[in-house]
């Protein structure tokens, strides 16, 4: 067994113990693996390992990697996207996570040849090293691009919560985020389904879950350290 296989055994463990720990099913949780800056060969090695969900953040490495690998992974986008590259990836990703602004949508919009799924980006936290929209005009933002946006399925949130010694201060951010979902969920805005909430990385997966995240993104937990 490869070392790959060895660290996809130990998340999905502790995967499995975070959702137990609030009654939740450990197979609700979706793991996207991030393989920003990891070569095709290891990617290869994870898909071989079980690995389903790929997520990269630029798109650079989108466009070589896909060419390599095609449909046998689900492509998400999960890094910042500018507006003028929208075109090079709008028929390769399966999801984007991070839908920020308005001038984004309306790229989307207009390059897509059918309903782009995506996520809204949240700086819950509001870090100014972070994209993202404040939370109080997250509601605004989403009623906006499911009325203009028809080519746009809308379909969770996304969030970055800050990088701190202690992982519990994370545990606010992550309650916010889903308290956001809830409320968005229950307006039952047309166009607009709330399914996935991606949240939490190596350092702080276990809380996101303990909070309600059915999306994760790990990339050093099942490659070590990037290269």
């Amino acid at each position: 067994m490869n070392k790959i296989s060895e660290n996809l055994i130990k998340i999905n463990h502790r995967i499995a113990e975070a959702a137990r720990k609030v009654n939740r099913d450990p197979r609700d949780i979706q793991l996207i693996t991030v393989t920003k800056t990891r070569d095709v060969a290891t990617i290869e090695a994870a898909l071989a390992a079980g690995v389903m969900d790929i997520g990269e953040n630029k798109v650079q490495e989108v466009r070589e990697k896909f060419d390599k690998i095609g449909r046998n992974a689900r492509w998400h986008f999960i890094g910042h996207l500018q507006t003028n590259k929208v075109k090079y990836i709008i028929n390769s990703i399966d999801l984007i996570h991070s839908l920020d602004r308005y001038s984004l949508a309306e790229e989307l919009n207009k390059k897509a040849l059918k309903p782009v799924p995506v996520l809204v980006q949240v700086n819950v936290a509001q870090e100014e090293s972070k994209f993202g929209l404040r939370v109080s005009e997250t509601i605004d933002f989403v009623q906006q691009v499911a009325a203009d946006c028809g080519n746009i399925s809308i379909q969770g949130l996304m969030t970055i919560a800050p990088h701190v010694d202690n992982v519990e201060e994370t545990r606010i951010v992550f309650r916010q985020l889903r308290q956001l979902f809830e409320q968005i969920s229950k307006q039952n805005i047309p166009h607009v389904d709330m399914n996935y909430l991606s949240m939490g990385m190596t350092n702080d997966f276990e809380v996101a879950i303990e909070e309600g995240a059915n999306m994760i993104r790990l990339g050093t937990a099942i490659f070590g350290p990037r290269n």
